[in-house]
């Protein structure tokens, strides 16, 4: 990641089913569940950006930059 921006992340609930692809993938950890088992964004200060989240979400619900 280039300089001090942060990335984004973009995630649409309504399509995300909670196959916990994405957070289980994550290789910093900056993704979590919910209660639900739902993505929830744990640690955007973590994110470098290798959009394997958003490569691997089946349901497309995951969106990286801007």
């Amino acid at each position: 990641m280039k300089g001090d921006v942060k990335p984004i992340i973009a995630i649409n609930l309504e399509w995300c089913k909670g196959c916990g692809i994405c957070y289980n993938l994550c290789p910093k950890e900056v993704l979590d569940k919910d209660e639900w088992g739902k993505v929830v964004i744990k640690d955007l200060d973590s994110c470098t950006q290798c959009r394997i989240c958003e490569d691997h979400c089946p349901d497309y619900c995951i969106r990286i930059g801007g």
